[in-house]
């Protein structure tokens, strides 16, 4: 299949945006982002909508949902969660939006959202306690607001054999003046403002306070003149690094297990100082015009087979605790994970719900220092 006909078939919805970059990057091609998320966002197919973060909008998270409905849900991606919620407070109407743990209790404040009912999905009883329990999650009658999906950490993924390591890895490496030009970064506040926090020292309770703010905007500030590029299309950060245009940037497990597949050599660094963790889930619209498909697209997420792509694949923490179970202990301490999830959460920098006021003000001074100023 030639590269043509693999772009129709991302856009057929035949082949995976990840595959399709996995087969580029075997093949040595760099590439341009490809506008294929737009082809099925709110096609008015009758099909749930799933908004959600790029690289999720794959069939391979999707095989119960197909074979319940005979396709694929609808998509609509966004670029990070303070994105999506603007868009769904100015009218954006879906049936299921996918926020991270940090975020959840600000989405549910707005009223957009309704609770979830846990028995009309197959798949809950399986879920890990732990992931269930997050503060602000619990809803009236024993629901509840937040369906824990997927987890991980964001850190460092570097070419070892171009990135000469000074000690101990370390938040550092985004920092180190030698690779100027050749570092990277994901541009959502909702990681970068953390792991900058992380480098500076500030305690996640410490976050919101005015020195805090003055700390990070200054670390930042030193940061900014060495990044090449932020953007949150992972894609691009993983072909940089794999054509060696970059030496290091900030990701998430997937860009290191996707770049390592693949013979590239780079590691996803365990700094010193300890990585950002977080936990992301599904909640459904108040308006969800596909209730029940909702659940339907919920329950694909939540199923075993989901759940082993996404730990083989991307390399992130699953829900669903049989998930695991097809993996033994070596390949998922290779993975930096565990079977259980508070090992690897308690381990890192775990990210603590802050209020609207303080988001709106952290993603305008990082906006600005993105900018230059």
């Amino acid at each position: 299949m030639d590269i043509l006909d693999q772009i129709g078939a991302v856009r057929e919805g035949k082949l995976s945006r990840r595959r399709f970059t996995k087969g580029l990057l075997a093949a040595g091609v760099a590439m341009t982002t490809v506008p294929m998320a737009s082809r099925r966002a709110m096609a008015q197919s009758g099909q749930a909508t799933f908004f959600t973060w790029g690289g999720y909008d794959i069939p391979e998270l999707f095989g119960p949902y197909e074979a319940q409905n005979g396709a694929l849900p609808d998509f609509a991606v966004f670029g990070g969660t303070e994105e999506a919620l603007t868009k769904m407070r100015g009218g954006f109407v879906v049936d299921v939006a996918h926020p991270c743990n940090s975020g959840m209790p600000r989405w549910v404040q707005t009223g957009l959202f309704q609770p979830i009912d846990g028995s009309r999905l197959a798949n809950y009883p399986d879920l890990i306690p732990d992931l269930i329990d997050l503060p602000g999650n619990q809803a009236e009658g024993g629901q509840i607001w937040m369906a824990p999906f997927d987890w991980g950490q964001t850190s460092i993924t570097y070419r070892t054999d171009l990135y000469e390591l000074e000690g101990e890895e370390s938040w550092d490496m985004l920092w180190d003046s030698r690779y100027g030009g050749r570092l990277g970064s994901l541009a959502s506040g909702g990681d970068a403002w953390w792991c900058g926090a992380i480098k500076a020292g500030v305690a996640m309770e410490d976050i919101a306070t005015e020195a805090a703010f003055e700390t990070i905007s200054a670390v930042m500030r030193e940061q900014r003149p060495l990044i090449r590029v932020y953007t949150d299309d992972t894609t691009t950060l993983e072909q940089a690094l794999s054509s060696g245009e970059m030496a290091a940037a900030m990701t998430w497990n997937s860009s290191a297990v996707l770049l390592q597949s693949e013979g590239i050599p780079v590691k996803f660094a365990r700094p010193k100082e300890g990585a950002l963790t977080w936990v992301c889930g599904v909640m459904i619209h108040r308006d969800a015009p596909n209730l029940d498909r909702a659940y339907d697209v919920i329950d694909s997420l939540l199923s075993v087979e989901t759940g082993e792509f996404m730990i083989n694949d991307y390399g992130y923490g699953h829900s669903n605790a049989r998930s695991f179970d097809a993996f033994d202990d070596e390949t998922l301490v290779g993975l930096g994970l565990s079977k259980n999830p508070v090992d690897i959460l308690q381990a890192g920098h775990f990210q603590i719900p802050q209020s609207q006021d303080w988001e709106t003000r952290m993603n305008e001074t990082f906006e600005l220092i993105k900018a230059g100023f």
